[in-house]
This record gives C-alpha cells, structure tokens and sequence, in this order.
C-alpha cells in the first residue's frame, strides 16, 4: 500500500548529478501503458513469510535538472483501488476502511520537497505522502537505473527507489501483529521526455 507512495517517488532517483550532461534535463512523463513501472509492496505475514502486492493503476512526472540534481522533482498519483495482492478476497479487504478505505479515499499521491545528494550521488527524495487522507513528510532512497534514447525517437530515463511506512502513521486501524507494523514500498519508474 505504501508503495503506492512511494511511489511514484521513485523517479526521483536522481542519482550522481555529475554523471549526466544538460541535454538530458527536462520534464519526464511516467510511461502510461504501465508495462514499464511499478509501485509494489512487502509486507511481513505473521513473521513467517512475506506478502506481495501491487499499485496496478499511478501516473506522474519527474523534472530532472542535470546542472542542479537537487532542484529535481516528482510528482505521482496512485489509484488506490487498484491495490493487487493477487488473491480477490484479499483485495478487497485492502481496500476496506480497516486499510486503504479506498470509498473515501480513492487516491494517495507523493509531492517531492527537496532532492538531497550524498557525496557518493546517491539521493534521497524528500516530499509529502498522502495516503488514506493523512499526510507524512517521507524519504525515497532513489538510484537512477539508466537513460538514453529509445526505439521510438524518444528518451527515457529510468528510477528506481523504496522507501518504508508505518500502517500507523496513516491511520490504517488493522492490528496485524508485531512483525507487521511496517510496510516496504519498492518503485521503479521509466519516464518519456516532453
């Protein structure tokens, strides 16, 4: 669920400022066929084995500067009730108010604040996560993956990046035990200049 947060995060990854020149600065629109990206989640079951699932339906964008890496920003936008934990029963108590209560709040959405570099280019993408109508300041650990022209007179540039979530936090109310109590998002986003 949280992935969905973070989602989108993720193509802020804007790793190494230095590693890109400034014609591949601009403005990056998810791929919206979303067969290149992901928001997903991992979850501890009872402490004896993971759960996976995933954001099916986000859409956002990324400016990347590559002079000022840390001026970047992203913005995304996740359907809520497209939550696939690949099991329907399950789904559909995800979206019930014990969880993301997606009737009241159909979206969860992630603005970046700021972009920090480390020294060795790695970034963290600092920015406002609404989920299930409460907003939390979080972090995105974001690496960019790649980027260049593609097949189709394009360019793309590709993040990945997680980030982890207290179901607290965002007053999810189900009580799933100890080991459950936060949630790993992973993200990982190809975006088209504009």
């Amino acid at each position: 669920m949280k992935k969905v947060l973070l989602a989108s995060a993720v193509s802020m990854a804007l790793t190494a400022g230095t590693a890109f020149a400034d014609n591949h600065s601009g403005t990056y629109a998810f791929d919206s066929k979303g067969t290149h990206q992901f928001i997903t989640f991992k979850i501890s079951h009872l402490g004896y084995s993971w759960l996976y699932g995933r954001f099916n339906d986000f859409d956002g964008e990324f400016v990347y500067d590559a002079s000022n890496p840390e001026n970047s920003s992203v913005n995304v936008s996740i359907d809520t009730s497209s939550v696939d934990s690949n099991h329907a029963e399950r789904d559909k108590h995800l979206r019930s108010e014990d969880f993301l209560f997606v009737d009241e709040f159909p979206e969860a959405s992630f603005k970046s604040k700021r972009v920090e570099l480390d020294d060795e280019g790695e970034a963290d993408i600092v920015g406002d996560l609404t989920l299930r109508g409460v907003t939390k300041e979080v972090t995105l650990d974001a690496e960019m993956i790649g980027h260049g022209e593609d097949p189709w007179g394009g360019y793309r540039m590709g993040f990945e990046a997680e980030t982890e979530l207290r179901l607290k936090d965002f007053g999810i109310p189900m009580e799933l035990g100890k080991a459950s109590e936060t949630v790993e998002i992973i993200i990982s986003v190809e975006g088209i200049r504009q």
